[in-house]
């Protein structure tokens, strides 16, 4: 059954079943991933996907229910399993069906020529990366995986209050991992890249990357427990953020899974740190013009120049707590709950690109590599030890490899402490970004 038509017949059997409202949030999507290894490719994947989750109010209650057919079964299925989930409900605090908004922001077009590239294509991209990483330097001894792989998706929500909103996205990420060796020495690196069209993929530049970021690890040394300055690489530091994204999530907040509730308004970090969410950036992963309740999308600064200025809302989160929504609904699946996420976010950069803060920097530390990011590191209380790998600095150089070292210290703190903030802004392959940043002083253990 065409997709319009089912959803059109499914809210008028769930008005008829007596759902006092009801939404339809709809996914599709398609991807391609392929990876090359010692001149072959070695996985090749294409998959398709559809499903459809139908959310609505029965007896006051909030119910959900998920399908993958589109036929007249699937609409008394949902309907009956909104119903029983509605039922099962237990919560005060229930979500609400939203009607709308008057306008919604208009995003630029841009087209993508990701639907039109052939499968053959992509998998000579993955052989070329291999090859380039592998030429690029002799020291480079193995490429573990060169791979390209292309999504494209779409996102339907419709309710029966007459609000029908689309958005459709596709991008290409390509990236290659690559061991160095020299003598009894072994580096790993990685070039990554991720585009909105496949014709702006260098492989060149993906494999040289690698290869150069294996070759610059070579030879390294842990070095003496103490207290260093430290530098996050821009990647390094788009892991941490991260990694402790979720402290700024209003839902959390209200659960006491955060200590910035009731924060707003405060000084929580340096003069130099200003953290954006931004649903409208171009060419974001995260761009749209909606959220998954329907509510308008709207760039706006979390912390502005080191003030709290708001936590990240939904509908219900704000309503709990007496402001507007931030636009910040979202769900991990169809089949997923409401919840509340973090869009395009990161750092605003600065000035300065990595090798003017390593000058500035003087001598200490810049970490490229964190390591147990899951296991190390609490994101209620903020507090991480992180197994890493970077660069010594001296007199403003970088002066060799560092590995097998410990970087411990605590995510609210570093926020108060950082110093700058680089130029060098990346977002490396998801919708958390970051420039490099100077972190102040932290404790590291090595041998």
């Amino acid at each position: 059954m065409d997709m319009n038509l089912f959803i059109d017949k499914l809210l008028e059997a769930a008005r008829e079943a007596g759902l006092t409202s009801a939404e339809v949030y709809c996914a599709e999507g398609s991807s391609f991933r392929a990876r090359a290894m010692e001149g072959e490719i070695k996985d090749y994947q294409v998959s398709s996907s559809s499903g459809l989750n139908l959310r609505g109010v029965w007896e006051g209650r909030m119910g959900y229910a998920s399908t993958q057919a589109y036929d007249e079964a699937a609409i008394a299925q949902l309907i009956e399993g909104v119903k029983e989930s509605a039922s099962l409900t237990e919560a005060e605090e229930q979500d609400e069906i939203f009607a709308g908004e008057k306008e919604y922001p208009v995003l630029e077009k841009k087209e993508s020529d990701i639907a039109s590239v052939s499968a053959q294509e992509k998998l000579d991209a993955c052989l070329a990366i291999e090859k380039a990483a592998l030429e690029a330097d002799s020291r480079v001894w193995k490429v573990q995986g060169a791979s390209v792989s292309t999504m494209s998706s779409k996102t339907i929500l419709r309710n029966s209050y007459g609000l029908n909103l689309t958005s459709e996205g596709s991008l290409c990420l390509a990236y290659a991992s690559a061991i160095a060796k020299d003598g009894e020495s072994a580096g790993t690196g990685m070039g990554l890249g991720c585009f909105g069209r496949f014709d702006a993929l260098d492989p060149q530049k993906i494999g040289r990357e690698a290869a150069q970021e294996a070759v610059s690890h070579l030879n390294g040394s842990s070095v003496p427990a103490g207290e260093y300055r430290v530098i996050f690489r821009n990647d390094a530091m788009c892991d941490l953020l991260g990694t402790f994204e979720g402290i700024f999530s209003a839902e959390n907040a209200q659960q006491k899974l955060s200590l910035l509730a009731g924060r707003e308004g405060e000084k929580i970090a340096a003069e130099a740190v200003t953290l954006m969410d931004d649903p409208l950036l171009p060419g974001g992963l995260a761009t749209s013009a909606f959220d998954a309740e329907g509510s308008a999308s709207r760039t706006k600064a979390v912390i502005d120049k080191g003030v709290l200025t708001t936590l990240l809302h939904s509908r219900k989160t704000a309503r709990k707590q007496g402001v507007s929504t931030t636009g910040n609904a979202s769900r991990a699946g169809y089949t997923s709950p409401v919840r509340v996420a973090p869009t395009n976010f990161f750092f605003q950069p600065g000035e300065k690109d990595l090798q003017q803060l390593i000058s500035d920097m003087g001598e200490g530390l810049v970490i490229t590599d964190l390591a147990g990011l899951h296991a190390g590191a609490n994101p209620t209380s903020g507090d991480f030890s992180l197994l890493s790998k970077g660069y010594l600095v001296k007199d403003g150089k970088v002066c060799g490899a560092v590995e097998q070292i410990t970087v411990a210290g605590n995510f609210y703190q570093v926020l108060k402490n950082i110093r700058a903030v680089g130029s060098d802004l990346l977002f490396p392959g998801s919708s958390t970004g970051s420039p490099s940043v100077d972190a102040g002083v932290l404790n590291v253990a090595g041998k």
